[in-house]
């Protein structure tokens, strides 16, 4: 809870006026206890794994004709029911896992000091550390990962989430409950390095979401802001780890593709990437289409 309760000494505080976005911030926060606030992020990651997914969904729907060039694995298509199979999956980890383990998380927050108190971090001082929690979760996550798809790791566990060989949106999250817990480490990691503002932290989580649900989104849209981002993996990158199963040992990254470059681990994918050129080179030369998908050359799978 802020230690003050009016703008005068807010800003008596801080030795300056206040932003805009500091009084919207003060006048929401300063009766609210720093738990109250932490636990915000329940209602954030439940919007986010409702919402997001619905976009892939209507333009599934309502625009396929338009999108299918994009879609990786054309020739699988979800209904609605199969989707809301999947969302209501998720909601059950959701309420039995991720809520309760936000609940009785917070002081490890307190612990690590993610501050609620103005001023509010600059523009800068928030892309930068979220520069660093993307880059600190893709590290840990890789390895966290890589041990997922050993033996005991994929069978007892990590086999939930690859039930999906052809990706969608709401089931990014769908994972085993043991998944959900471990792969929140990677998660805690960057906060606890570098600490922020509780905005900074409501951020990371809601982004990084939102980036996995667009991974596993099943289409790869040319328009994406994600795009412009250097070594970002990607829904195509993501997509190929899952078609090619539990026997992938290609494709581990969360978010960027660095990882895997350095440690060997994007050969299967560089391999089926390059026959699927050969293959499109040819059907062009002969007057044929190709789609240009992983699904496009079944039986062309290499870890």
């Amino acid at each position: 809870m802020l230690p003050y309760t009016s703008i005068p000494a807010a800003e008596t505080a801080v030795g300056r006026p206040l932003t805009a976005a500091e009084t919207l911030w003060l006048n929401y926060t300063a009766t609210k206890s720093d738990y109250f606030l932490y636990c915000h992020n329940i209602l954030f990651l439940f919007l986010v794994f409702t919402l997001t997914p619905l976009f892939y969904v209507f333009i599934e729907l309502l625009f396929s004709k338009h999108v299918l060039a994009y879609k990786i694995q054309p020739k699988v298509r979800f209904s609605v029911a199969d989707n809301v199979n999947c969302y209501l999956d998720v909601m059950r980890t959701f309420l039995l896992v991720v809520g309760p383990l936000q609940l009785v998380s917070y002081p490890s927050i307190q612990m690590i000091g993610i501050k609620t108190s103005l001023p509010l971090p600059s523009l800068t001082e928030i892309s930068l550390q979220l520069f660093v929690y993307f880059l600190v979760e893709d590290y840990t996550n890789y390895w966290i990962h890589r041990f997922l798809h050993g033996k005991w790791g994929y069978e007892k566990i990590h086999k939930v989430h690859h039930e999906y060989t052809t990706p969608i949106g709401f089931a990014a999250p769908y994972a085993h409950w043991a998944e959900v817990l471990i792969l929140g480490i990677p998660s805690f990691l960057g906060p606890a390095m570098v600490p922020g503002h509780m905005i900074t932290f409501w951020l990371w989580i809601a982004l990084r979401q939102m980036e996995a649900i667009e991974t596993h989104s099943g289409y790869d849209l040319p328009w994406t802001l994600t795009k412009f981002i250097p070594f970002y993996g990607g829904a195509d990158y993501h997509d190929y780890h899952h078609y090619v199963g539990g026997q992938s040992q290609s494709n581990f990254a969360s978010v960027f593709t660095y990882c895997d470059y350095i440690y060997g681990t994007d050969k299967g994918y560089g391999y089926q990437k390059k026959v699927l050129r050969q293959l499109r080179d040819g059907l062009k030369s002969d007057g044929k289409a190709n789609d240009g998908s992983h699904a496009s050359a079944q039986g062309i799978k290499s870890d």
